[in-house]
């Protein structure tokens, strides 16, 4: 595992790092638009270019000059700021479009709400009205059972009669005050079905959108921040760009970092298998160290001499398996 987690690392670093090329590069397209694909070649190979130069920084920053590492360094920092701009504007044009469809749908519903609200205001008179009339039929009916006159005659006996010319009246104008409250009826009922048919309507857009469903965490957040949709989008947008084309470059470097750690330490642990070289009287032939050729009239060294890499690379194998 310590062998492959280098190239764990580096993967990690490519992966976000192409990701990074490729928001900020169709971005900054949308930026361009009249020149889109000249935009894109020059952005793709100035990524390139970026991850580049990092590495080249790290690997022989001791033996550049000073102008070079200012140079390189300060270009690198550019160009992570032309990818995390790129990348805003890649967030924000997709945003964008999201805000667009969401403002259709608030208008839609918007305009709703008004007729919903005509024709409450509509319902509300009626249902006043229908009131105001049903009150004067109860009374047109009291008082056509109540008509009537009483009084003694010569005889003293109590007369009671029925007022004609009053009857005619209150019967007319009970038929009048009927007529108006079917009226006043129909008119409630259908104002009424169509309050309920418009709310019906705002309902269904706003629960069956999928905008309402792409913008939902969106406004939940706005609205315990108490900040608007755009400044929490904004927000949002500015700490991916942070943590985005950085840490795909620190990646970068601690892969680079790792593996010439490894190289150094490599001489190390094959120094660890040499053989020690045993004392030389002044009348013997030294015997040549393993992968020196041997010339003629000179002893051949010992197994133990020549089989030390063999040795070191089974040690190694059995590392990586593990």
């Amino acid at each position: 595992m310590a062998k492959r987690f280098p190239y764990i690392v580096l993967a990690a670093a490519f992966s976000l790092a192409a990701s990074a090329a490729y928001y900020s590069v169709f971005g900054l397209s949308k930026l361009f638009s009249s020149q889109a694909t000249a935009v894109i070649i020059l952005a793709s190979t100035l990524e390139i270019s970026k991850l580049i130069s990092a590495s080249y920084l790290h690997r022989y920053w001791a033996q550049i000059t000073v102008m070079m590492r200012a140079y390189l360094t300060t270009a690198v920092i550019i160009l992570m700021m032309i990818t995390s701009l790129g990348i805003y504007g890649f967030l924000v044009s997709s945003y964008q479009d999201t805000a667009y469809r969401l403002q259709n749908l608030e208008t839609v519903v918007a305009n709703h709400a008004t007729k919903k609200n005509r024709f409450q205001t509509q319902l509300n008179a009626t249902t006043r009205e229908k009131q105001v009339v049903d009150k004067n039929v109860m009374k047109l009916t009291n008082a056509l059972s109540s008509n009537q006159i009483q009084y003694v005659d010569q005889n003293g006996n109590q007369v009671i009669k029925t007022d004609a010319s009053n009857r005619k009246a209150y019967e007319k104008q009970l038929d009048i005050s009927m007529i108006r409250l079917q009226e006043l009826t129909k008119r409630e009922t259908a104002l009424s079905d169509s309050v309920t048919a418009i709310e019906l309507k705002i309902t269904n857009l706003q629960t069956s959108s999928t905008v309402t469903a792409e913008v939902g965490p969106l406004k939940y957040v706005a609205r315990i921040t108490g900040k608007s949709m755009d400044t929490v989008v904004n927000w949002l947008i500015i700490m991916l760009i942070l943590v985005f084309d950085p840490l795909a470059i620190i990646l970068l470097v601690s892969a680079n970092k790792i593996l010439h750690d490894q190289e150094v330490a490599q001489p190390q642990d094959e120094m660890q298998y040499m053989p020690e070289q045993p004392e030389i009287a002044d009348n013997e032939v030294p015997l040549p160290m393993p992968g020196r050729i041997i010339k003629e009239g000179v002893n051949p060294p010992k197994p133990e001499y020549l089989s030390y890499r063999n040795k070191f690379r089974n040690e190694r194998e059995k590392k990586y398996k593990k």
